[in-house]
């Protein structure tokens, strides 16, 4: 079994199939998912979505490409939202994106990481081409206290053994199983079973030989036959030790 650690099932191209979608994940071994939050307009869809699929979690946070909506009002909702949550995301910084500035990504960063600390609860964590300025900012607030993830991990194996060493786990993404992925190989090789986490960040990065299409939650399990590859392990033990991380990082009970 699986738990998938970041999907963004809200999403429209996902959100009107939902039923059937994760149907068709769980014949394919997909039984627990987290939904992250990406701006605050879509936080009360994703808080309604575990009344109606018991196999979903909850996430919330402000995305650093809209790190500028992170005002005094929002970041209260999030104070309030934190009570229903599993884990603060999706937060961090992103390099690549011309706007907002990076001071105005780094004060957002800041602002959820203080609340996700306040209420006690993990860090879904996006970065792009950042890490200096993440990796400072993650040990400045002490992020080991509460843990976290490395979403759908870009960095290098030198850059994630950083993150590990401030009580971070890793996650990886379809990208593992493209053709001309190195460093996602990489760090699929050396990360420690007991910090990895698998997740397919739906829509997004569908695995090969899904690639450049819509990415579905059943999708999960070709990335995760491509990891179980590198590491010389079964998809069986794979899903049982990266279920069992996420459960112990998102504290969540060993039926879910």
């Amino acid at each position: 079994m699986f738990f998938d650690s970041h999907s963004h099932l809200d999403d429209p191209l996902l959100r009107s199939q939902l039923p059937a979608l994760l149907a068709d994940a769980e014949a394919a071994g997909v039984t627990g998912f987290l939904v992250p939050g990406v701006h605050p307009r879509g936080w009360q869809d994703i808080a309604l979505l575990p009344r109606t699929f018991s196999q979903v979690r909850t996430a919330f946070g402000i995305h650093p490409m809209h790190a500028d909506l992170a005002t005094a009002d929002t970041l209260s909702e999030l104070r309030q939202l934190s009570r229903q949550a599993t884990a603060i995301g999706e937060i961090g910084l992103d390099y690549l994106l011309p706007s907002p500035s990076r001071e105005v990504q780094k004060a957002a960063f800041r602002s959820q990481l203080a609340i996700a600390l306040q209420a006690g609860l993990p860090v879904l964590i996006h970065c792009r081409r950042a890490f200096p300025d993440l990796l400072a900012i993650l040990a400045e607030h002490d992020v080991a206290r509460v843990g976290g993830v490395m979403h759908a991990f870009s960095g290098s194996p030198e850059t994630a053994r950083d993150c590990l060493r401030l009580g971070l786990h890793i996650s990886l993404a379809g990208t593992v199983t493209y053709s001309n992925a190195v460093r996602p190989v990489a760090v699929a090789a050396c990360v420690p079973l007991d910090r990895l986490l698998i997740e397919t960040d739906a829509p997004d990065l569908a695995p090969e030989p899904y690639r450049n299409g819509i990415n579905l939650p059943a999708y999960l399990l070709a990335t995760a036959r491509r990891i179980a590859a590198i590491r010389g392990i079964t998809v069986e033990e794979l899903g049982s030790a990266t279920t069992s991380n996420a459960q112990r990082l998102f504290r969540l009970d060993h039926s879910d």
